[in-house]
């Protein structure tokens, strides 16, 4: 069993993609890397990474799962990855995260020191982005358990994370590409600037 500092990530990489046109957008390269390759290094400190989706050429070593019904959505899919969470904590990603690093991770499991059961990336705007946060395992298990909605924000607003902003400089970390155009500046700012 890992430690009380140990944390597992789970990457939700299932989803149908309606406006990125229906292709594989975890497969999308941005800066010569996957999407979902980007978000794996993001999360390397992970004792486990555990990727919902449908199987794809794509180089990350992790426990791969699919969420029942597959494209069911983020709440089936975290159900199908939390399953094979062994850690006390753990990371809560988007597969479409370019700009996420390990230290913004490493910012967001900081913030579990204190009594909130989770912590979330707040963009600039000041909305909550609920797939880029960290959370104590055992009171997500629980609130998933008893939850049952389809809405990710239902499930986890209620659980008051603590609400955590970081400088947006050229690459925000909680930047994610779910439309063509979108991914098209990702790759922009991936040329101009420097990480």
């Amino acid at each position: 069993m890992p430690g009380s500092g140990a944390w597992d990530a789970v990457l939700l990489a299932g989803g149908a993609a309606h406006r990125f046109g229906g292709a594989d957008k975890p497969a999308a390269r941005v800066g010569g890397r996957a999407l979902l390759e980007h978000v794996a290094a993001a999360a390397s400190g992970a004792a486990r990474l555990v990727v919902v989706g449908p199987a794809r050429d794509v180089a990350v070593d992790a426990v791969r799962v699919r969420e029942d019904p597959p494209g069911a959505g983020p709440v089936p899919a975290l159900r199908a990855g939390l399953a094979e969470v062994r850690a006390p904590r753990v990371a809560l990603l988007a597969a479409d995260l370019p700009f996420l690093r390990p230290a913004h991770l490493a910012r967001l499991l900081g913030a579990l020191t204190g009594p909130a059961p989770g912590a979330v990336l707040v963009d600039d705007t000041g909305r909550d982005q609920w797939l880029a946060g960290c959370w104590r395992t055992e009171p997500l298990r629980t609130a998933l358990d008893a939850y049952g909605g389809t809405s990710l924000r239902g499930l986890l607003a209620p659980l008051e994370p603590s609400r955590i902003a970081l400088p947006a400089g050229e690459r925000p970390p909680w930047y994610d590409c779910d439309t063509p155009e979108e991914l098209a500046r990702a790759r922009d700012l991936a040329r101009r600037t420097s990480p």
